[in-house]
């Protein structure tokens, strides 16, 4: 089995910083393609940026300049750097991951339970 595990949410003022953390463990043979997605009240879970295996990044409109993903593999650890948080950044992220297991033959998604990121104004 594979386990995903964030951290790092919380209450921040408008304007400020939060980095997330979302570390991957269990039987892991590879793991591919890494996301972060937000879900707020009332709405449906959103993308945010997802990086891929050898680093290419990509982002919805509404955060790029202001948010960071990265990844170190040697930890199985992908990070979601957020600036100049906003109100309408408030809801829960979720990490996701490509998994290929060990002594699998494909790979599936997996997901964190999420972490609640609330922005006051």
């Amino acid at each position: 089995q594979v386990q995903l595990v964030e951290s790092g949410g919380g209450l921040v003022q408008a304007g400020g910083s939060l980095r997330l953390s979302c570390a991957a463990s269990g039987s892991i043979a590879i793991i591919n393609r890494r996301g972060w997605y937000r879900q707020a009240p009332g709405k449906q879970r959103d993308l945010v940026a997802v990086i891929s295996s050898g680093g290419t990044t990509i982002y919805v409109d509404s955060v790029k300049g202001r948010f960071t993903i990265s990844r170190d593999n040697a930890k199985n650890t992908v990070y979601l750097q957020m600036n100049s948080l906003k109100p309408e950044d408030t809801a829960v992220y979720y990490c996701n991951a490509d998994v290929l297991r060990v002594g699998d033959r494909r790979g599936n998604v997996y997901w964190g339970q999420g972490t609640q990121v609330t922005v006051s104004s």
